[in-house]
């Protein structure tokens, strides 16, 4: 699909050579060539409305909040008291909204490398970040994450959330020894950090490579489960590593006390899901290093 293509072509997402899928399109809302990526929004007949980026599909309207939710409550309600959270990435607000749902969060940076999908989203996909975008806690920043984490100071936040792209193009920077060490620093003696690990069943050595590079930082690594329907293959692993003690599992009744005024709003987040995502089969737990 070209920028300007008519309604009824077929989007066909370029994320793996030999397997995929496709979404028929409706309307072509935007098509940018940022200094980073293309940037391509469309209305589909499926699924809502899209965002891809390098011709690989990042979200999509009727599916956003498996993935937003997961990636946002899994490690604020794990940690005990969550107050300051770093976004990296995370363009389209969807994720700030969620981590500025939580009580106890006082400040919530989101330092997004690429200005131009903060505005085309704010324009195309304003059911995702809604409000957020003007809530006095959050801080958005145009610019380079990896920067960001360089220069902040040791122990500035409680939890790092990293939304990025696989590890190609921009967001290969994330995945590095350096990135994960500075994240280290810069986390409180609890802190915890998430990001996307890919869908193992497609991109099994993502999930190894990563977990393997925060585990020289950090004392506690492990992945948990989300299912996402327009993310093939079966299921999203995202990653989550932790310093200090042994990372605290809540279960269902803590859970369900500390997330009153959340998990009303929620359609995949729940206390039981929350536990049981942690279950990891086989194929995937092979991955990661044996405790």
């Amino acid at each position: 699909m070209t920028s300007g293509t008519s309604s009824g072509a077929w989007f066909n997402e370029a994320l793996y050579p030999d397997w995929g899928q496709r979404f028929r399109v409706v309307k072509e809302l935007a098509y940018r060539k940022s200094p980073f990526q293309d940037i391509r929004i469309f209305e589909s007949s499926s699924h809502g409305r899209v965002l891809v980026l390098d011709g690989i599909v990042q979200i999509t309207e009727r599916d956003e909040f498996i993935y937003q939710e997961m990636l946002a409550h899994v490690p604020l309600f794990m940690h005990p008291n969550p107050k300051r959270v770093l976004i990296i990435g995370a363009g389209d607000g969807g994720v700030l909204r969620r981590v500025l749902q939580h009580r106890t969060v006082e400040k919530a940076v989101m330092v997004e490398i690429d200005g131009d999908v903060i505005e085309l989203s704010k324009q195309h996909l304003p059911m995702f970040g809604k409000d957020a975008w003007n809530d006095p806690r959050a801080e958005v920043i145009v610019g380079d994450g990896i920067d960001y984490v360089k220069k902040s100071g040791d122990a500035a936040f409680d939890v790092i959330i990293v939304d990025s792209t696989d590890p190609i193009g921009v967001g290969d920077v994330l995945f590095t020894d350096d990135f994960y060490e500075n994240c280290a620093r810069i986390l409180s003696d609890e802190g915890i950090i998430v990001n996307q690990c890919g869908v193992p069943f497609q991109q099994a050595d993502e999930l190894r490579e990563t977990t393997a590079r925060r585990a020289k930082f950090f004392p506690h690594v492990t992945a948990y489960l989300a299912a996402v329907p327009t993310y093939v293959g079966g299921f999203m692993t995202l990653g989550i590593a932790k310093k200090g003690a042994p990372p605290h599992r809540p279960d269902v009744v803590e859970l369900a006390r500390r997330a009153q005024g959340i998990a009303e709003g929620c359609q995949y987040w729940t206390p039981e899901v929350h536990v049981a995502s942690f279950s990891l089969p086989p194929y995937i737990a092979q991955n990661l290093p044996r405790s």
